[in-house]
């Protein structure tokens, strides 16, 4: 027979100046299976947490609720607290009526309601709950970071660094992400480039990294410490270990795409280099825009394998999954700009001379597609004056 004991915490103000936690406590105490139910200031002070554990001890309590604020701040303290009075503390659980109820309301009453239910809501699954044990369970050492930017090349050279090996997965055909479409870099407007590309080169020579680009995870299975991931690598058509990244290829391809890296503000051709310091340094060959697309033979194209000299070029290239077991996952996946077409009244995309703000970063670049002067894409021509507009809403 449940034993439930309610602990409403005021948080000084931070709950009780939207939540009435006197009336939350008493509906608490009528719920069935609940035998004791109260209110503190500060249930996560040591005053609190005794008044947890003497009630324990004299109610007999089978189970603990805590209506206080996030279990990621206190769930610990208050299962510890129950474990020092012989309750198993995974009979203890928190109801969030801080940041799920009092942060979120104005209206008192309303704000009361809703913590009412949240306590009740918690009460039945801690009437459920079963007593668990600790487990010890062997670790994969190994680690998977997925996107290649500057964060997850960085958490993977602390991971490697730290004797951890690591695979590092990127579906771009070069790490670097949007850092190396940057001019320069605040506050201290060092280059992007001089910053990045180091920590490029060092993923690709580091021992204790496997490097995975134009690749894609595709499934993940397992549970934390022991995860199976199958990862997608893309065909480039060109050979990793033969290319030697002299651009003989693109030189001698028919084919003009625009450059996705220089947000289509220059053209590239269907066999590339995203950009000039790219790792690895090895081409690819776009097969959406490759005269040769499907594979077909006999073959429409075949001036960058003649261009060639170490017969890098591969046109029976297949997809392939790769599995790796890993013990820790970390999601460094980078970021898009909100599409500004969807704010009409900016004019985007109405104009040519409308650009977004990495846009204008490859018009500042050394690298980019004016070799760093502000030259309008409508004409070319050097603007006379440069507008910012900040976005203040979203559409």
């Amino acid at each position: 027979m449940a034993r439930i004991g309610v602990f409403v915490c005021h948080c000084g103000e931070n709950i009780a100046r939207t939540v009435d936690v006197a009336k939350v406590a008493e509906f608490a105490s009528k719920l069935p299976g609940v035998v004791y139910s109260t209110h503190y200031v500060y249930m996560c002070s040591e005053p609190g947490q005794k008044l947890i554990r003497d009630a324990i001890a004299e109610k007999n309590l089978t189970g603990v609720v805590v209506a206080a604020c996030s279990p990621h701040l206190h769930e610990r303290t208050f299962r510890n607290a129950c474990q020092m009075a012989g309750l198993n503390p995974y009979l203890c659980e928190m109801a969030n009526i801080r940041e799920h109820c009092s942060w979120v309301h104005r209206d008192r009453e309303v704000a009361t309601e809703k913590a009412k239910e949240l306590v009740a809501f918690i009460v039945e699954k801690v009437k459920r709950n079963k007593p668990l044990k600790p487990v010890r369970l062997p670790v994969t050492k190994r680690a998977l970071v997925i996107g290649g930017g500057i964060a997850g090349i960085q958490a993977a050279l602390d991971l490697a660094e730290a004797g951890i090996p690591v695979t590092l997965v990127e579906k771009q055909p070069s790490i670097g992400g949007n850092m190396a479409r940057l001019s320069e870099t605040f506050p201290t407007l060092d280059c992007a480039q001089c910053i990045l590309t180091p920590r490029m080169v060092e993923v690709k020579q580091h021992p204790n990294i496997e490097l995975l680009t134009y690749s894609e995870v595709v499934d993940v299975s397992g549970y934390v410490g022991n995860f199976k991931v199958k990862i997608l690598r893309k065909p480039r058509y060109v050979r990793e270990d033969l290319c030697t990244g002299c651009g003989d290829c693109a030189s001698a391809c028919p084919v003009d795409v625009p450059n996705e890296f220089d947000r289509n503000l220059s053209w590239r051709k269907a066999v590339y280099l995203p950009f000039p310091q790219a790792v690895p340094q090895v081409y690819t060959i776009d097969a959406e825009h490759c005269l040769n697309t499907p594979r077909m033979f006999p073959l429409v194209c075949e001036r960058c394998y003649q261009a060639c000299a170490p017969k890098a070029i591969n046109y029976d290239d297949k997809p392939q999954i790769i599995e790796r077991e890993v013990g820790v996952i970390i999601l460094a996946t980078g970021y898009e700009l909100y599409p500004p077409e969807k704010v009409r009244e900016y004019g985007y995309g109405k104009h040519p001379d409308i650009v977004d703000s990495l846009e204008f970063e490859r018009l500042l670049s050394a690298s980019g597609p004016t070799g760093g002067e502000i030259h309008r894409p409508s004409d070319g021509k050097v603007p006379k004056e440069v507008v910012f507009y900040p976005m203040r809403r979203f559409a």
